[in-house]
């Protein structure tokens, strides 16, 4: 029973103000409009492993429901919608003696919250092929990706006009002011280390080739008075045989300080590359990737780090000075008649790391993850996948091993 109602609490807020948006607006409308409702059981248990460390493990499990709507435009050759998302966790396990897994906010007491969510809401309006939207959403941009690899994902607040006006191309732009973080219901302030901003502003273009085998991606961003960052992606595939298929995703990053440089003088300059050959059901990959200038690569706060080779559940291998290598393997047991089940496995090796505490420090992660996708029947697309991790550091004490079990089951409302 409380699932279902704090599901509920959610989408009864806005079922009546989508159908009412519905029938006032047309058909374009209506027929557009799409709205799921996730529910996420996360549990996620981490056993700290090096001697000196306070504390033993950080244990916390959820429930959590996702309510995810986008709406259709109105009629006509320019029109208006809504996209709303809300968010809603409630602890199943947790207690301050084990915090420490980010799936749950700290109360003023300071154990973790007994649950916690927010209701975001963004309007929008497009005009032939150029959409302005504004409110609060999860972008995914080379320069800011939000984050959802815990219970509830992370949301911004801002603006963005993107247009698909020119063939084979997307542009867009926009300004970020705030961000609720994953295991947050508050809006924040924009943050790099200890310094604070309300605007991230950023531009972009994306290139398709007909094909839709190459990508060609460009972006700059500018934290306010703190860095701003340049980026040149490039995604390549080729189908070499039947069954047979070798993947490029290529990415450079520079940053350096911005304005009044409240995170202090800033320099960096990032590449990487993730190869992949795929021969039937098999993945192998290899991943390298170079950090180089005195500080690591540039991100907000809390945002993820997926656009870089040798980004993993943990760790993206980004600080400053830092060279990496990754070899991969996946499988997609669809050829041994198992459609549905996948399994991967990587292990990543980081050297010459520089931060305040070490020169030349090293660091490993070795991770496995098999996920199965119900394919048919009630149940269908709900999936679980469990997650297996090591971590090494030489230059700190937050080795540890650790686990985590998700279960998702997306349910169409409408």
């Amino acid at each position: 029973m409380l699932k279902i109602h704090a599901g509920s609490r959610i989408t009864v807020l806005v079922i009546p103000f989508a159908m009412g948006a519905a029938q006032a607006y047309g058909n374009d409308f209506i027929d557009n409009t799409k709205a799921t409702l996730t529910t996420r059981n996360f549990l996620f248990d981490r056993n700290f492993t090096s001697p000196n460390t306070p504390q033993h493990y950080a244990r916390e499990w959820t429930q959590g429901f996702i309510f995810d709507l986008k709406s259709g435009f109105t009629s006509g050759r320019s029109g208006v919608g809504i996209d709303v998302l809300g968010k809603y966790a409630i602890k199943l396990d947790g207690g301050a003696g084990h915090y420490g897994a980010l799936l749950l906010p700290k109360d003023d007491d300071g154990r973790p919250a007994r649950n916690f969510g927010r209701l975001g809401i963004a309007f929008k309006a497009k005009f032939s092929a150029t959409e302005l939207k504004a409110g609060e959403w999860m972008p995914n941009l080379p320069l800011v990706t939000a984050d959802d690899f815990r219970a509830l994902p992370q949301t911004f607040r801002g603006a963005q006009l993107a247009s698909e006006a020119l063939k084979d191309w997307s542009l867009y732009a926009g300004q970020f002011t705030s961000t609720s973080l994953r295991n947050d219901s508050s809006m924040e302030d924009l943050a790099f280390a200890n310094a604070r901003s309300d605007a991230f502003r950023f531009v972009g273009a994306d290139y398709r080739l007909p094909t839709q085998k190459t990508q060609l991606r460009l972006a700059s961003g500018q934290l306010k008075d703190i860095y701003e960052q340049h980026y040149v992606g490039l995604m390549q595939g080729w189908q070499l045989a039947p069954g047979i298929a070798l993947n490029a995703n290529l990415a450079y990053f520079q940053g350096s300080d911005d304005g009044r440089a409240k995170a202090g003088r800033l320099h960096n300059k990032t590449a990487s590359a993730l190869i992949g050959l795929t021969v039937r059901q098999h993945t192998v990959s290899i991943g390298l990737q170079d950090v180089s200038g005195d500080s690591g690569w540039m991100r907000i706060t809390g945002t993820g780090g997926s656009y870089l080779a040798n980004n993993t559940f943990n760790h993206a291998f980004d600080n400053a000075r830092e060279k990496s290598w990754q070899v991969r393997y996946d499988l997609n047991f669809v050829g041994y008649g198992i459609p549905g089940l996948t399994f991967m496995t990587r292990y990543v090796q980081g050297r010459n790391v520089k931060t305040s505490a070490v020169d030349n420090g090293t660091e490993w992660v070795r991770e496995t993850e098999i996920g199965y996708v119900i394919q048919s029947g009630a149940l269908r697309n709900a999936s679980v996948r469990w997650r297996n991790a090591s971590v090494r550091r030489g230059f700190n004490a937050s080795d540890y091993d650790e686990h985590r079990v998700i279960i998702s089951y997306p349910i169409d409302i409408f």
